[in-house]
């Protein structure tokens, strides 16, 4: 495996982002089904999702989402991010083949409370699918942590 490394809140500025792309396959919806316990034949069965508005079937949001918590943990912040609060619109489906590119932005930082505040999207194309804002608490220096403490 390999090592990944955060940024430390004084590493961070507003602006900054980072994304992550991830193609959705049928087996992708099929794993998140069985690990989530969410079954919902929207979801796994064409012919039921068939009779739905969506007319086929879509991913499941939390799925979709998911890829903003990998930007999270392994991007920006990165490794020792804690998640601390996180809202979300779903304004479109995601179907089995899509590419869905999550970008995380920085948008405040309260270096007090060590909190970062962040605007986040899934997008398909140019088409916003999910958008939102997640506050994660990020890690400072150990030397500023010292200094503080």
């Amino acid at each position: 495996m390999t090592a990944i490394s955060g940024l430390s809140l004084e590493d961070m500025t507003v602006g900054m982002e980072s994304t992550i792309s991830h193609t959705v396959t049928d087996a992708d919806v099929r794993a998140f089904a069985d690990i989530s316990g969410d079954h919902n034949p929207v979801h796994l069965d064409e012919d039921f999702a068939q009779t739905t508005p969506f007319k086929g079937r879509i991913a499941h949001g939390a799925f979709t989402t998911s890829l903003i918590s990998a930007v999270l943990g392994t991007r920006l912040p990165g490794p020792g991010a804690i998640l601390v609060d996180q809202s979300f619109r779903y304004r479109a489906p995601v179907r089995i083949g899509d590419t869905v590119t999550a970008l995380v932005r920085v948008n405040e930082i309260d270096p007090a409370r060590r909190r970062v505040t962040l605007a986040t999207e899934c997008l398909v194309g140019g088409t916003v699918v999910v958008d939102g804002i997640t506050k994660v608490m990020v890690p400072a220096r150990a030397a500023a942590l010292a200094a503080a403490g």
